[in-house]
């Protein structure tokens, strides 16, 4: 076996390997008003992937492992682990002396517990989380003298402390007591964790909620006696909300203009970040942008670059590449050969016969009107980007009827293939790799985490490359680091020749403070982590 000691730089001086964790009580009766967008009714990370991420968000759930800015991974209930040479089995020992927030031991046979849960309720129909997508378990057992766990899979894993780290996987205390007698097994509004703050109540139509102070906390003082929750969808309502003094907190305001406002008054702090998400069109290879001439025409009539630092006011930095340029994987290596260029693009439409002849100004392919249909929801930008879009193509004869809908109205026609251009904003590395985004381009479609006869679940936009998928299946397997990070180079490189995916930019997080009232306020570039223990009362 292979032991790996983890010891992240900046992490508390409870968070070095082998430090035994102190309880504390929460510094000071403060309080916190936070406005912020609220995902899910629920808090089970098995319910459904919102639900795992929101648990995470709110500073209630914590993981084994979680990700440092630059996705580098560092210990969170574990502090120390092993790994077979095959690299299927994994033993992990749990940081002693973690408390759940009700007292209970979160121990190795606690967390054995969690996981053992997670992965057989997520066979049921009442639960969505899908965590054999991240991790294909065969065992998960507890040595309780050695306080350790034992994760054994059915394949190899690189580096099984990545996927760890989704929220997915978060631990949560299985045999506490509860108050969410309606969900058999579940924990919807009395889930019991280790983070340093606890569910007091949430109200699930207004999906708001507070928070109190985890007085069994392990890992030093909890800032905040109390916090309330406050669900805020609208972005110039949350800008207006920290103006008049009703939240002293909040993230990802997206409207241009009062971002610059909030910016430019010395009286907020903006913390802005370059992160792991990237906003993407999907092109449907299974309607009229097949034709290589039309869909390489689009491209070049894209100006990305200004759409990202004019259109959407800097909120996206641009690039041509699936894969934000914060990341290591050599991005300066990539060529675009159908970078922005207006001239070229007239001139490919004009030599491939898509001529406007009946003088309506919109070009024509096989006697029809070329119309794309781009499908898009608001959120994060991606409406502006569809808009600015339509009228950028509109100056080389290509018409395009933006349909902005809702998100799950939005995931449902992609699921249909119902678009030619549709927005998405993913994380890119969810888990420490790309593997699970790069599989939305994988011919086969996701039969690596699906049923057979679902093979093409994941592939929505019916792309099929040999090549890519050679390297796709050379890169899921490769447990060489150096090895993994030429093939997704190679792989990011095909997209770009093929034009796979309109590329928009990388998404700059926010978070917002009111410098009077809060400090440390700083958003992580993964958007798991929003509450931490570094956000607190400014003196």
């Amino acid at each position: 076996m292979k032991t790996k000691k983890l010891l992240a730089a900046g992490l508390t001086a409870a968070m070095v390997v082998g430090a035994v964790p102190v309880s504390t009580q929460a510094a000071s009766d403060a309080h916190l008003n936070f406005g912020c967008y609220v995902y899910s009714t629920s808090f089970d990370p098995a319910h459904y992937q919102n639900a795992a991420w929101q648990g995470m968000r709110w500073g209630i759930t914590e993981c084994l492992f979680k990700f440092n800015d630059d996705a580098s991974v560092a210990p969170w209930l574990c502090d120390t682990y092993e790994v077979s040479d095959d690299h299927k089995t994994w033993t992990f020992h749990i940081r002693d002396g973690v408390l759940f927030s009700n007292g209970d031991p979160c121990d190795a046979q606690a967390v054995a517990d969690s996981l053992n849960r997670l992965f057989t309720v997520c066979e049921g129909a009442d639960y969505s989380s899908t965590p054999n997508q991240y991790i294909d378990m065969a065992s998960i057992e507890a040595d309780t003298d050695a306080n350790t766990v034992t994760i054994v899979t059915n394949v190899a894993y690189a580096d099984l402390t990545g996927p760890l780290c989704f929220p997915f996987y978060s631990i949560i205390d299985v045999d506490g007591d509860t108050t969410d007698a309606e969900h058999a097994g579940g924990y919807s509004t009395s889930i019991i964790a280790t983070g340093p703050y606890v569910l007091d109540s949430f109200d699930e139509l207004s999906k708001s909620g507070e928070l109190v102070a985890n007085e069994n906390y392990w890992d030093g003082e909890v800032p905040y006696g109390s916090i309330t929750m406050t669900f805020i969808e609208d972005d110039s309502t949350k800008a207006m909300a920290l103006q008049s003094g009703d939240i002293d907190l909040t993230e990802n305001v997206t409207t241009i203009s009062d971002l610059q406002n909030l910016s430019a008054d010395d009286s907020y702090y903006v913390s802005m970040k370059d992160g792991v998400r990237a906003g993407f069109a999907y092109v449907n290879f299974n309607g009229i942008l097949a034709n290589d001439s039309l869909r390489q025409a689009v491209f070049m009539a894209i100006d990305g670059q200004t759409l990202c630092d004019v259109t959407v006011g800097g909120m996206y930095s641009y690039g041509p590449g699936v894969l934000p340029s914060s990341l290591a994987y050599a991005d300066e290596n990539l060529d675009n050969p159908y970078a922005y260029n207006k001239e070229a693009a007239i001139a490919l439409l004009d030599e491939a016969g898509i001529v406007d002849s009946d003088g309506n100004g919109i070009r024509e392919l096989d006697g029809e009107d070329v119309v794309l249909n781009f499908v898009t929801y608001k959120n994060r930008c991606l409406d502006i980007f569809a808009e600015a879009i339509m009228t950028q193509l509109a100056e080389v004869g290509i018409g395009v009827n933006v349909n902005s809908t809702d998100s799950d109205t939005n995931w449902m026609m992609m699921q249909a293939g119902q678009y030619d251009l549709l927005n998405q904003n993913w994380t890119t590395v969810g888990t420490g790799d790309p593997t699970a985004f790069l599989l939305n381009w994988y011919g086969k479609g996701g039969e690596n985490f699906y049923s057979e006869e679902n093979a093409e679940a994941s592939n929505y936009c019916h792309y099929d490359n040999e090549e890519f998928d050679k390297l796709y299946e050379q890169f899921t397997q490769s447990l060489d680091t150096e090895e993994r990070n030429d093939l997704v180079v190679q792989m990011e490189q095909i997209l770009i020749n093929d034009c796979a995916v309109l590329v928009h930019g990388y998404y700059n997080s926010t978070m917002i403070s009111n410098a009077s009232k809060v400090t440390g306020a700083d958003i992580p570039a993964f958007d798991y982590y929003w509450l931490s223990t570094a956000i607190k009362p400014a003196e």
